[in-house]
């Protein structure tokens, strides 16, 4: 009869437990839930991030190659060696005499230092010229606009450019854009955030908050709840 007894009490006992477990559970979950929206709320309400520095120090900046570019590699004196050739999307090229060579992360006068010395074991001190005639560069340097944009996509990076050159080219934000709430994560400051006020730069003309942009930056425009 006791051991009948302690049983039923140790199945109670557990059948509490699991209950209090669920409701602890539930209550976690509510409580998260709870601070995503208050989170979401407060980001559309202001933004914690300092302001996105006016201009950057880019001016030793190199354009570097990606998949997708167009590379004419000139050969002086000869020109049957001369061509015009796509980077893979694996990032190799193969032109004559040069077989499955990397240049993806490389500048075009790096790549042409690499030519020679390939060429150089079938061509006679070899002079190699690398231009490259269209732009998309790796995905590490390009600029992308997500969010709120009229055709959010990703930018080749260019010398000086501005957030404003980007939204020209984006098309400008969309009637649900919290412009002001606008973000650049900076990737080439470990991912660092600024803040950017986009509304007033596209609709009240306010050049003082044009920024430079810095090769893999990401611009983040939220939606706006309001």
């Amino acid at each position: 009869m006791n051991a009948s007894n302690n049983r039923d009490a140790q199945m109670t006992s557990a059948r509490g437990s699991q209950r209090a477990g669920k409701a602890t559970g539930a209550g976690w979950l509510g409580q998260a839930l709870a601070a995503l929206a208050i989170g979401v709320l407060t980001g559309c309400a202001s933004t914690s991030f300092p302001p996105a520095p006016a201009a950057v120090a880019n001016d030793d900046y190199s354009y570097i190659i990606g998949a997708g570019d167009n590379l004419n590699i000139q050969v002086w004196r000869n020109p049957e060696l001369s061509m015009s050739v796509p980077v893979r999307p694996d990032g190799k090229i193969a032109a004559p005499l040069v077989d499955e060579m990397v240049v993806q992360g490389k500048t075009s006068v790096q790549v042409a230092r690499e030519v020679e010395k390939q060429l150089g074991k079938y061509v006679r001190d070899p002079v190699v010229t690398v231009i490259v005639t269209s732009f998309i560069g790796p995905y590490s340097e390009q600029i992308r606009v997500v969010g709120e944009a009229a055709k959010p996509q990703f930018l080749p990076y260019k010398q000086k450019m501005t957030v404003l050159d980007v939204m020209i080219a984006v098309g400008g934000l969309t009637d649900f854009a919290s412009g002001n709430s606008a973000t650049i994560l900076r990737t080439a400051e470990g991912n660092k955030q600024y803040s950017v006020r986009l509304k007033d730069l596209i609709k009240r003309g306010d050049v003082s908050a044009n920024v430079e942009m810095r090769p893999g930056d990401i611009l983040i425009i939220p939606q706006s709840l309001f």
